[in-house]
């Protein structure tokens, strides 16, 4: 065995990405499979599950701690860079909507956390590396395609908070961050922004769960097509809607608790939910 430097390495893994994403066009459906029997069975869930997924993320977390933290120290320094954007720029009325927006494409985020938690699960030991297997998995042309389609819904939300923000309290930017939050918080446009807001928010929100809380993991398990794995998730929420939304409620109140103050608290809550959301995947679509 020899030691690879840090260039070829990255070269070599650039390499494996390219390669399956030329082959995406193939993952995304497959004319010769039967939707109806190549989706796996899904099994009915309670509360008990959605706290036994979050409690082993949290050991998949302590078990890696060190390397999970490096991993997502990014999330948070995105998270800064964008609130600084948006605090000394017109985009202030989007800042909500760009720092929530984050849960649509959260999935994607945690793709290698998937990653480690299955290699766990397997016995293997897992370093932050491991992580980059999402690009050897032989579904990555699908797992491209759903996170392309992930990424296009987040900024269908960003248009639409910002059409919202046009007919309420727009079509003029905020002058100071004073003057925005007195708008939003004392006048009646200002609450029908925020009423509307999270109205079409949650939506997009539902929907993107929907889509992606057991596809991304069963791509990653299994070689299936994307509409297969689309589907797969759907009718799991279809199947499970009272767990699935605990699951949602509990996503969310997580992401906010993280992101006060400053996201810092976004390096522990990201990756014990993508790592509980493998375990989910697990007992939503068992072996």
């Amino acid at each position: 065995m020899t030691i690879r430097n840090p260039i070829e390495w990255s070269t070599d893994q650039l390499r494996f990405a390219a390669h399956a994403v030329e082959e995406a066009s193939h993952a995304v459906y497959h004319h010769e499979e039967d939707v109806d029997s190549l989706r796996p069975a899904v099994h009915r869930i309670t509360a008990a599950d959605i706290w036994d997924a979050l409690a082993h993320g949290f050991a998949d977390f302590a078990a890696c701690r060190t390397d999970v933290i490096l991993l997502c120290l990014l999330y948070p320094i995105i998270g800064l860079i964008v609130e600084r954007f948006a605090f000394g720029s017109e985009m202030l009325p989007l800042l909500f909507p760009i720092a929530s927006g984050f849960t649509l494409i959260g999935p994607v985020a945690a793709l290698g956390l998937y990653e480690m938690s299955r290699r766990r699960e397997q016995g293997h030991e897992v370093s932050w590396t491991d992580a980059f297997g999402v690009f050897h998995s032989p579904s990555f042309g699908a797992i491209a395609v759903l996170a392309f389609m992930l990424i296009g819904l987040y900024v269908l939300w960003l248009i639409a908070a910002d059409m919202i923000y046009q007919v309420t309290l727009g079509p003029q930017p905020p002058v100071s961050i004073p003057a925005f939050l007195e708008a939003v918080l004392t006048t009646g446009a200002g609450w029908t922004m925020i009423g509307v807001g999270m109205g079409v928010g949650f939506l997009f929100a539902v929907l993107a769960m929907a889509l992606s809380v057991v596809a991304f993991p069963l791509l990653l398990d299994r070689q299936v097509g994307v509409d297969t794995a689309i589907w797969t998730s759907i009718w799991a929420v279809v199947t499970n809607p009272g767990p699935m939304a605990l699951w949602a409620v509990t996503v969310t109140a997580a992401l906010v608790i993280g992101a006060i103050p400053l996201f810092v608290g976004l390096m522990v809550v990201l990756p014990v939910l993508g790592h509980a959301t493998w375990h989910l995947y697990r007992r939503l679509v068992p072996h």
